[in-house]
């Protein structure tokens, strides 16, 4: 699906409807040093196989997009809520 490069929408800053820059939201990269993380390594860590079942009959085919949208007058960022999409494209 194409999704325009900027949008006219609401910015809940401004209190008006204001031009947004669109861009398609990125996971972060994952930090080794945190909590969650070390947890997972711990538990993982030694013998006994893995601490949870993989699974194996993935029921869905696509991942859920969303858009991040950052208000062209105040720079504030609002994400709209994810669609499923196999491909998602800023055009």
């Amino acid at each position: 699906m194409k999704f325009p490069r900027s949008m006219r929408t609401y910015c809940p800053r401004c209190k008006t409807h204001t031009e947004h820059s669109v861009s398609i939201y990125k996971a972060g990269k994952r930090r080794a040093a945190k909590l969650g993380e070390r947890r997972q390594a711990v538990r993982k860590k030694g013998y006994g196989g893995q601490k949870f079942p993989l699974q194996h009959n993935q029921a869905k085919v696509t991942k859920k997009q969303s858009l991040k949208l950052e208000c062209k007058e105040c720079g504030y960022i609002l994400q709209r809520k994810g669609i499923r999409l196999k491909k998602a494209e800023v055009v």
